[in-house]
């Protein structure tokens, strides 16, 4: 299969890809496996994730995770990698979030269990994996939202902050460790997926180009991939100004 745009065909390599059951992380399965790598897909549908496994071959495996539960989640994704031997890339997508002018408790609650505690599990088992590896590139889904606290999504901003910055520590652990893995945060502004509930969106990028940017970027080496690079000017303002 083919993805239109998609770099050219690297040789071929091993990729975790969690959340691939929809938007951003289906997208950057597929456009994996249109570059010749072996993907790992992981989320909580596993019928879907069959279906994408069969639909990438290449030795495409499938695994059920849940992030809402992490402990299990870990054991999951150590599971995965292990049936998939050395990871070269792990690309952690998965998160959820749902706007809540009302910050009501209960959607707060799931909003960080995923957000932050599952994050936390899936970068867990990622980095352990490339520092016994003694190489590797990690990419994590932040987003824009996190450069400023939100009224409308107050765990969901706040979530994405933590993300960003457990990435960096990560990134100071490796750096510390003189291990070659590179960290590589993903910062997206809309994105036209189910996840995507803002009524006034713009800027909206395509699922396919957004993994796209992201695994140039990883592949890249680079620290920070704004979705698309126009959204830099958004996160400045966020941060410079005045609310």
């Amino acid at each position: 299969m083919t993805v239109p745009g998609a770099a050219r065909t690297v040789p071929a390599r091993t990729a975790i890809v969690v959340g691939a059951s929809s938007g951003i992380g289906l997208a950057v399965a597929r456009d994996l496996g249109a570059r010749g790598w072996r993907v790992g897909v992981a989320a909580r549908r596993r019928d879907v994730l069959d279906d994408l496994a069969a639909e990438l071959g290449g030795g495409a495996v499938a695994a059920t995770v849940d992030l809402a539960d992490a402990e299990n989640a870990r054991i999951a994704l150590g599971d995965l990698a292990a049936r998939l031997g050395t990871v070269d890339l792990w690309v952690l997508n998965a998160g959820t979030g749902n706007p809540d002018p009302d910050f009501g408790w209960a959607n707060e609650r799931d909003t960080l269990a995923v957000n932050v505690m599952g994050f936390a599990a899936m970068a867990d088992v990622a980095a352990h994996h490339c520092k016994a590896a003694g190489r590797g590139r990690i990419v994590g889904v932040s987003s824009v939202s996190r450069f400023r606290g939100s009224r409308h999504a107050v765990g969901y901003a706040a979530s994405k902050a933590f993300v960003s910055v457990y990435l960096d520590g990560i990134r100071d652990w490796f750096h510390a460790a003189k291990l070659p893995v590179t960290i590589t945060e993903a910062c997206p502004g809309f994105v036209d997926t189910p996840l995507m509930k803002f009524e006034h969106a713009f800027w909206v990028a395509t699922p396919a180009k957004a993994a796209r940017q992201i695994v140039d970027g990883a592949l890249a080496g680079r620290k920070l991939v704004f979705i698309t690079r126009r959204w830099r000017l958004i996160a400045w303002a966020l941060t410079a100004l005045p609310r």
